[in-house]
């Protein structure tokens, strides 16, 4: 291939279409007439394109010049947009007396005279060069780098430069031989030159277009000074730059350049300003204060631009918020102006340690004491401090908050109508109130109403709200404790799904999805929802630990019951009994029992028994307490104890209370050694209806030992086989390619997976001495000398299987 071909290839692959379609004519016929006007941005390739026709014409012996003159020639002009008007005047007179038959003219869209208007007319034939597309941009890389590109890096060149072909050809020489994924900043140095030819006021706009107001011509005009006309005119001369893309907006390479080789005072004066100029027409400045932010600038002005973008964030994003107000006092604005509103994001955000020490401030000195009280109060109501919440609540003004606090803590008031404004908080919050208010002194039903009522009308605006505990988690312990479990559920699930309370409540509500698959049963689950938190707060920490606690319990792994035994106590020392707390009260009974250790809770639990009695006993709540003394009683084998809940359980008339009272009566035959097979079966199925499946299989499991009979003990172990779905709990080796029986298979997959016989022998309701015969007979049966040999062979059945 000849060099001119080679260049001729090279040129023509990046060329415009309709550029290219004159120019093969030219080339054709050079000696035919022409007269066009090639119109573009700069970077277009308008340049290359001229430099095309010379070499066409000069390779066909056609002579190139800059002005009229033998008829033989032809004429070249680049930047025709620059020329004076008296030139421009020459060359359409030219064209117009016939003394021109080759000319051809590259200019910009802007400026645009009417001289160049005059002159593109007299022309007659336009070529408006485009961008490059995805097709012409491989060929182009593909010519640089030796090889086709890939895909993904044509894309990246394209959306990088939007196809302009200057940018292309500076991004493709910054690379060299070594594809990348980002923009080197030896592309950029170009632009430093491209910058320094721009005229003062299209400088501005292109900053001003990277601050996102490119299209705002009434902020644009009071930026640059100008009016309506002259602004339209500076972004048409912006335009013309090649810079903005098709939709107004610097490509992307463009923006970058303008990041890293503009002085950053220079950009942050623009942005600070437009910020300003927004602030003053009542207008979001969120985008342009987040830009702003750790650029260190000051001002009042400023000032109140991170003020009011840290209140239009606050419930969007409040840890966006919070950062936002700290920036405004660092810019200048008063501390008391922003206490209450930073101690509100914190607290949102989760961070109730800048929440307290910021709300402590708004108290003590801001304009807005009562918003600061709020603030304090949820933070207390997360840290276990019910009391004090409600006291602070009260002094609020929130008398449904703090209502709330104060029934959780033994005070039963009366709830009083409020001149409140109308809003989805105010009637949440009193709804909340009434709910937890009917749960101690109405039905379970109208308590579960009202609360999640008052979870649905907080769902649209939740997660932006500040509380000391979501509707959502109150109705879910309501259901936990009167067996309602499908619409515990239910709101939860929708609580989660609409990010209720933000970050501050997200625990929360997890905790709770994990409490009500333990109680059903489904161990594993609960220990995902578990593991998918890290509570920080004394709530959550106790209800957490009290998970662990049940989960070990349930598991029968005494070990790890012993090992998060100190963390259990601690979460009790650090978190006061109240009403909300029963359940993980409840939970650390029986684990104390277990593990001879009651004396360390028993105050915790006596002031728990204390707190029911002094809200009359409400058998909502006062039943899931003596369920769980009942438990720690018969571990603790203290019979008398053990029948005074059993009586206590016996008063609950509600089809719940009913559940567990006939289970507590079968309990305490059973463990006597009164074993009534169908009243066994009975209650344990109560149980698992109401949604108790571990604790319904339990306690056919256990009636099932302790029976002399054996057809009793068959029919009460495969109750408690389908009751807690035993199914799907244990992973046998299969039938047909093991030597061992379906239950030696069972008891092989259990021990494999670390379990001891005692683990082993609750999971299957059968002793911890019939789990050692099962793995003797095993161990006889597959000729194994040692138990290590043996768990050598069972695991190879395993893997082979």
């Amino acid at each position: 291939m000849s060099q001119r071909t080679a260049t001729r290839v090279r040129t023509t692959t990046v060329m415009d279409e309709s550029a290219r379609r004159v120019l093969d004519a030219a080339e054709a016929d050079p000696f035919a007439p022409l007269a066009l006007a090639v119109t573009a941005p700069g970077g277009y390739g308008k340049t290359a394109v001229l430099k095309a026709f010379r070499r066409a014409y000069e390779n066909a012996g056609v002579r190139v010049c800059d002005r009229p003159g033998d008829p033989d020639t032809v004429v070249i002009v680049d930047d025709a947009h620059n020329l004076p008007a008296a030139r421009l005047l020459e060359l359409t007179a030219a064209v117009a007396a016939g003394d021109v038959p080759r000319l051809v003219v590259a200019s910009r869209p802007w400026p645009r005279s009417a001289e160049l208007g005059e002159l593109t007319r007299a022309l007659g034939q336009t070529v408006m060069l485009a961008p490059l597309d995805r097709v012409q941009v491989r060929h182009h890389a593909a010519g640089a780098f030796g090889a086709a590109p890939a895909a993904e890096l044509v894309e990246f060149l394209f959306r990088q430069t939007g196809g302009v072909p200057a940018y292309v050809d500076r991004l493709v020489s910054a690379m060299s031989s070594r594809p990348v994924t980002e923009v080197p900043d030896a592309a950029l140095a170009g632009f430093r030159y491209d910058f320094d030819l721009l005229d003062p006021d299209v400088l501005q706009y292109v900053l001003a277009a990277q601050a996102g107001a490119g299209l705002r011509t009434d902020l644009l005009a009071s930026l640059l000074g100008r009016d309506a006309d002259d602004v339209v005119t500076v972004m048409e001369a912006a335009r013309a730059t090649g810079l903005l893309g098709q939709d107004g907006t610097l490509l992307p390479i463009c923006d970058r350049a303008v990041r890293v080789v503009i002085p950053a005072e220079r950009a942050l004066a623009v942005r600070q300003r437009l910020a300003e100029l927004l602030l003053e027409r009542g207008e979001s400045v969120l985008p342009l204060a987040r830009s702003l932010l750790g650029s260190a600038v000051g001002g009042a002005g400023v000032a109140a631009a991170f003020h009011a973008a840290a209140h239009e964030s606050l419930t969007e994003d409040p840890a966006l918020s919070a950062k936002l107000f700290a920036a405004a006092v660092s810019a200048g604005r008063p501390l008391a102006q922003c206490a209450a509103g930073w101690a509100h994001a914190s607290a949102l955000a989760g961070d109730l340690d800048s929440a307290m020490r910021l709300a402590d401030k708004a108290i003590s000195s801001s304009e807005d004491k009562a918003s600061g009280a709020r603030v304090a109060a949820t933070a207390l109501a997360h840290r276990g401090q019910l009391g004090r919440s409600a006291e602070l609540y009260q002094w609020s003004g929130d008398v449904s908050l703090a209502a709330i606090g104060r029934i959780g803590t033994g005070t039963l008031v009366d709830l009083t109508a409020t001149d409140d404004l109308p809003t989805l908080l105010s009637g949440a919050a009193s709804l909340m109130a009434q709910g937890v208010r009917e749960s101690v002194c109405g039905s379970p039903v109208d308590a579960l109403s009202s609360l999640v009522r008052a979870a649905g009308l907080l769902e649209p605006a939740g997660r932006g709200v500040l509380l000391p505990d979501s509707p959502a988690a109150l109705a879910a312990l309501v259901g936990l404790h009167c067996g309602e479990l499908g619409v515990a559920e239910s709101v939860l699930d929708r609580a989660v799904q609409s990010n209720m309370g933000g970050p501050l409540l997200a625990t929360r509500h997890k905790l709770l999805q994990a409490w009500l698959c333990m109680m059903r049963g489904q161990l594993a689950a609960a220990a995902e929802h578990l593991a998918e938190v890290r509570p920080r707060e004394p709530r959550d920490w106790l209800f957490a630990v009290a998970l662990e606690a049940g989960l070990a319990r349930r598991n029968s792994d005494v070990q790890a019951l012993r090992r998060i035994w100190a963390q259990a106590c601690e979460a009790v020392v650090r978190h006061p009994v109240d009403l909300f707390t029963i359940l993980p009260l409840g939970e650390f009974a029986v684990a104390a029992a277990k593990l001879s250790d009651q004396a360390r809770l028993g105050p915790h639990l006596r002031e728990a028994y204390a707190l029911t009695a002094q809200l009359g006993n409400p058998e909502l709540w006062a039943t899931t307490l003596h369920w769980s003394g009942l438990h720690a009683a018969i571990v603790a084998e203290n019979p008398g104890e053990a029948a005074d809940h059993v009586a206590a359980l016996a008063t609950n008339q509600s089809r719940f209370g009913q559940a567990l009272g006939d289970a507590a009566q079968c309990w305490l035959d059973v463990v006597a050694g009164k074993v009534d097979p169908v009243r066994a079966e009975k209650a344990a199925r109560g149980l698992h209806d109401m949604g108790m499946v571990w604790d319904g299989s339990r306690l056919a499991g256990q009636a099932a030992i302790r029976t002399a009979d054996r057809k009793a003990m068959v029919t009460l172990l495969d109750c408690a086989r389908e009751l807690q779905g035993k199914q799907a709990v244990t992973d046998p080796i299969p039938t047909e390619a093991s030597p061992l029986s379906e239950r030696e298979q069972e008891v092989a997959a259990l021990v494999l997976q670390g379990m001891t016989y005692k683990q082993v022998g609750d999971q299957l309701f059968i002793s911890a001495k019939t789990v050692e015969h099962h793995m003797a007979r095993m161990r006889q049966r597959l000729g194994a000398s040692s138990r290590s040999e043996l768990l050598t062979q069972l695991r190879a059945l395993t893997s082979r299987n």
